[in-house]
């Protein structure tokens, strides 16, 4: 089967099968604000990240992610705002996102903290039908371009820290909105994520941090991403990704400056579709805006 009818049925199936939808990261614990909306300002400072994703090189019609969030504590520190945008393209379907984030956050004692999120947004859609290559001419449910569809949607969260410890859950898009004409049961599916993580101190060089993130949405097997990073001298990080039934990959990071960390990871499909793609590769930028008199927390664990 040739690559580009695979990419169209894994995308534009619409039985019972429903394939991936939302972007999918590596490097998920850097990019938390994308999925949950009460980590805004959970760092005590301006958060700027930048990733950028190309998934199944090789492969026609391969998803293409990119994202920029931003999230800071307002002076009023129990209230977090933040912004992120991302740009998916898979096949013939583009979308652009465009979210707010709100969080208000309950100090439970001088080390835990819990806090409640608010995501409020629109996914903006093209579909290129023009793009797909059909088995029946002037297939109906086919034919149909979608141009600058505006999907307002809404997203909750809630999640739990401490300086070595964090638990989120959060469902980003609420409403099941219609990609378009091209079918009734083509939506944006309701996701749900949990995601908890820590860090531990091995000796006076290294440091442990594992973490996990789980998705689920209807339809579709649950997606479980596990994650092994080893930290040496708060400079270094090397780590490892196992996402269940569907791919092995690692990264490195490196912490720059106190404020500035850079990080590439790769990962490849343990399903048959590796044989079709050359592996998967991810690039982060991430820097924190230090206005605090009394210093920068260096490194961000989480």
């Amino acid at each position: 089967m040739k690559k580009h009818i695979i990419i169209i049925v894994l995308t534009f199936t619409t039985g019972q099968v429903i394939a991936q939808q939302e972007p999918q990261f590596t490097q998920y614990f850097d990019n938390m604000l994308f999925v949950n909306p009460a980590y805004a300002g959970s760092n005590n400072m301006l958060s700027m990240i930048a990733m950028h994703r190309e998934q199944w090189v090789g492969f026609d019609g391969a998803p293409r992610t990119s994202t920029l969030s931003v999230h800071s504590p307002l002076r009023y520190e129990s209230v977090g705002v933040g912004f992120s945008a991302v740009n998916d393209q898979v096949g013939p379907l583009n979308q652009t996102m465009f979210y707010a984030d709100f969080s208000y956050t309950l100090k439970l004692n001088k080390v835990q903290k819990l806090s409640f999120g608010l995501k409020g947004g629109f996914n903006m859609i093209n579909l290129r039908a023009a793009d797909l290559v059909t088995t029946e001419i002037n297939d109906p449910k086919l034919t149909q371009n979608t141009r600058f569809q505006v999907n307002p949607n809404i997203g909750v969260g809630i999640y739990y820290h401490t300086p070595h410890f964090f638990a989120g859950l959060s469902t980003p898009k609420i409403l099941e909105n219609s990609y378009g004409g091209a079918s009734s049961t083509n939506l944006e599916r309701r996701h749900y994520y949990g995601i908890i993580g820590g860090i531990f101190n091995l000796s006076d060089t290294w440091k442990l941090r594992p973490s996990s993130q789980i998705k689920v949405t209807s339809g579709a097997p649950i997606s479980i991403d596990l994650s092994l990073a080893g930290i040496y001298s708060d400079k270094v990080w090397v780590g490892a990704l196992y996402r269940h039934n569907a791919a092995i990959g690692g990264f490195v990071q490196y912490q720059i400056t106190d404020q500035f960390r850079v990080g590439i990871a790769s990962d490849f499909s343990t399903q048959a579709i590796r044989n079709y793609n050359n592996g998967t590769f991810e690039a982060m930028l991430s820097y924190d805006f230090n206005f605090r008199k009394d210093g920068i927390r260096s490194p961000r664990y989480f």
